[in-house]
């Protein structure tokens, strides 16, 4: 693992779609979904890790801690950041939060990666089974 800077942040903006909405709360009634939420939460902050791992080396989720704190419908922009809050080692924590086009801030938190060895991983999980 190659040095971070202790300013590393960034941002996505995506779309939100149907596949990304809430299924159960009726019809007409779709908005972006936690899991999708989180999902994009990891996507970014794996891309910002990713230029600094050597051969061999990716980032997993270890923890995800957020409020998803108001609705977005589906159709709506959603902007996501994350800011490198700390770093030790193979342990990287980013403080994370969101906004909806309307200006809403939907989320906060924070999310929690570690740098693995990506063949002793894949052994290690081979050997769970």
């Amino acid at each position: 693992m190659r040095p971070l800077p202790a300013d590393l942040q960034g941002e996505m903006t995506i779309a939100t779609t149907p596949e990304m909405g809430t299924s159960h709360l009726g019809p007409g009634r779709s908005f972006y979904s936690t899991p999708a939420l989180v999902g994009h939460i990891e996507a970014l902050c794996l891309r910002l890790l990713s230029p600094y791992l050597e051969a061999g080396e990716n980032s997993v989720g270890y923890r995800v801690e957020v409020r998803h704190l108001a609705p977005t419908p589906i159709g709506q922009k959603v902007t996501v950041r994350s800011r490198l809050a700390e770093g030790e080692g193979r342990r990287f924590v980013f403080a994370v939060e969101a906004y909806n086009e309307s200006g809403t801030k939907i989320a906060e938190g924070v999310h929690e990666r570690r740098v693995i060895d990506v063949s002793r991983f894949a052994q290690r999980a081979a050997s769970e089974r």
